[in-house]
């Protein structure tokens, strides 16, 4: 019995990966609110030029010399990004919580096209939001969490979005129906997600409905995948 209910385990871990993989070259399509009533359709994927999908050039000097990427390789096949900042974050907040990479990410997007209880935040502020963000997210910004008391209106509201029933002023919230969210931020190195995660478990969210994308906007361009501007 032990084995037949391990050998099920095995092929349903098989599928599930079978299921998902070239997800990030076939991409999906997911909804993304451009603001006011309009929503666009977009294409989620890994976006490779074509002058950088030859493997065979990409020898260890062209990779890692200097700044970890030759002059000779093509502007379009590399990226730069400031590291320099912030404070690089543990990659678990919480024994209960899943910490999220790409495919994960992507997986999540796929999943919310055809389903109204996940939801993909975008915990930073506005006006980086505004200035890019992954297809299908939606703005909570972090203070608005962190500092509830500032931010009381915002605060609530964002809870009613998620799911919260509010039940009195003296913080009791009824979490039977909440939404399962995936938050992110800047990058591995970025504290905005982690507060707002935080924040939220102190209110007692369930920390297996909250799922964390650690490397947020800068692993995500970094590997390549679709971003959007409002």
């Amino acid at each position: 019995m032990i084995l037949q209910l391990f050998t099920m385990f095995v092929l349903a871990t098989v599928f599930a990966f079978s299921e998902e993989e070239g997800l990030e070259y076939t991409g999906i399509l997911a909804k993304h609110h451009a603001g006011g009533q309009k929503v666009q359709q977009i294409r989620v994927k890994r976006e490779i030029p074509e002058q950088c999908d030859r493997q065979e050039l990409l020898t260890n000097e062209m990779v890692w010399t200097g700044n970890y990427a030759h002059a000779k390789v093509p502007d379009q096949c590399k990226s730069t990004f400031v590291h320099t900042t912030g404070h690089l974050q543990p990659i678990k907040l919480h024994p209960e919580l899943e910490t999220y990479g790409e495919l994960e990410t992507l997986s999540f997007i796929k999943k919310m096209q055809k389903r109204g209880d996940l939801l993909l935040i975008d915990s930073r502020k506005e006006k980086w939001y505004r200035y890019m963000t992954i297809p299908g997210a939606i703005n909570m910004p972090f203070h608005h969490f962190t500092y509830r008391e500032q931010y009381e209106f915002r605060f609530e509201e964002a809870l009613r979005e998620l799911g919260v029933k509010i039940i009195n002023e003296e913080g009791k919230y009824d979490f039977t129906h909440v939404k399962t969210i995936l938050i992110f931020c800047n990058g591995p190195w970025c504290s905005q997600s982690p507060k707002m995660i935080h924040a939220l478990l102190e209110i007692g969210y369930p920390p297996k409905k909250i799922k964390w994308y650690r490397g947020g906007m800068q692993s995500w361009l970094g590997a390549g995948m679709t971003s959007v501007r409002r």
